[in-house]
């Protein structure tokens, strides 16, 4: 057995044994090693036998297999066309997507804080405080489960490598938008464990968690199978409500309460947050929407006006519910009945764009200003603004 102290110890015992048999041990010694040549040889030559037969099997597999790639075999899902093969394009527009995303880049370093730190302390209201704190306790497990549907439950299905590309650009910037509000939490300094449990013991802020909860352990199991028509039907719907519904609505118009404050001079530093957060939103809601509509029109599927219908009632409920709770007393240029027709406003903007039927005719625009907090421009002394802002505000297209 070897000796880790003195590895070549046993080496060491068998020289001096081998000095004592001197007499008879030069024979053995020379018949020894003629025996491990020969048994090298052997094991030598059966080593290149097998490896000779397992290349000539491997060509074989190879050479049966190996085809140029058709652009005509990608799709959205269910495709036949190499995963791993990005280009040549079937859907450009994709990566276009991917493109534009990287032009967005930033992090919640980039913006100074310590404005907010002061109003929050010294100036926001009784109302405002409950305002503010609650939005930040919807949105930090929002992304999360945002995070979760397209790098666990979509992305995974795509068998265009251009769509999971932009996809995991998405699955970042949902971590990136929930470190930001952690940032905020922490740099406020409200208590993070109270905060972040709001979603489980606040009913009207659980129930929009729930709905989507439902949506994404529908289409989270191993089992799916996209080939089966009714499959294939769910992930629609499921994908259809993250990025209409989820993203589209309840995000886009789930940031105005901040941007109410903002345009009063208040928390200005979560404000400009939440700004480069809605860029990435409007891309993810597009992109999510473009690719229902691919699929719907590649696999032939025929949307359900019923079950439509009742994932809009169930979300506009669950809207109605959460803005009288985060908006029990109104605060200054902002109320919840603002806040509810504008959910209906922009749900008929998505329905649009989904090609259904619009679920809230007559709903009017209550906040005209919301789609410019979408474009924001920045005009700041440049001797006080980092690079980053100028590269991000001036390199954007929506094209």
């Amino acid at each position: 057995m070897l000796d880790w102290d003195d590895p070549i110890a046993e080496f060491k015992a068998e020289n001096k044994f081998a000095k004592k048999s001197e007499s008879s041990g030069s024979e053995d010694k020379n018949s020894r090693i003629e025996n491990k040549q020969i048994k090298f040889e052997r094991d030598n030559a059966v080593v290149k036998e097998n490896s000779s037969h397992a290349a000539e099997q491997l060509n074989g597999q190879f050479a049966s297999k190996v085809e140029a790639v058709k652009v005509s075999d990608k799709r959205i899902v269910n495709g036949v066309g190499d995963i791993n093969q990005l280009a040549p394009f079937k859907y450009p527009w994709a990566w276009n997507f991917f493109l534009n995303a990287n032009k967005n880049h930033w992090t919640p370093l980039d913006i100074n804080m310590t404005k907010d730190v002061q109003d929050y302390h010294h100036k926001l209201t009784t109302e405002e405080k409950h305002l503010y704190e609650n939005v930040l306790a919807y949105l930090t497990t929002s992304d999360i489960l945002a995070m979760r549907n397209v790098g666990l439950a979509v992305m995974e299905k795509m068998t265009a490598p251009e769509l999971q590309i932009y996809q995991a650009r998405q699955v970042y910037e949902e971590a990136l938008h929930t470190w930001t509000y952690q940032h905020c939490i922490e740099s406020i300094g409200i208590e993070q464990s109270e905060i972040y449990n709001r979603y489980r013991v606040v009913p009207q802020i659980h129930q929009k968690i729930q709905l989507a909860n439902n949506k994404l352990n529908s289409v989270l199991r191993p089992d799916i199978d996209l080939t089966d028509k009714d499959e294939l039907d769910n992930f629609v719907h499921s994908y259809l409500f993250f990025a209409g519904v989820f993203e589209g609505c309840w995000f886009y118009n789930g940031f105005s309460p901040i941007f109410a404050l903002q345009r009063r001079g208040l928390m200005t530093g979560t404000a400009e947050q939440l700004q480069y957060i809605m860029r990435d939103e409007v891309l993810h809601c597009a992109f999510g929407i473009r690719v229902v509509n691919e699929i719907v029109k590649e696999e032939k599927l025929t949307l359900d006006e019923n079950r439509l219908r009742k994932m809009w009632d169930e979300c506009e409920a669950a809207e109605i519910s959460y803005a009288h709770y985060i908006l029990q007393d109104p605060i200054l240029g902002y109320n919840a009945e603002d806040h509810i027709e504008q959910f209906r406003f922009i749900a008929n903007r998505r329905a649009k764009q989904l090609n259904i039927a619009e679920p809230f005719p007559g709903a009017k625009n209550q906040l005209s200003w919301l789609d410019e907090q979408a474009n924001m421009r920045k005009e700041k002394n440049f001797f006080e603004t980092r690079v980053t802002e100028y590269q991000t505000g001036a390199a954007l297209s929506w094209d």
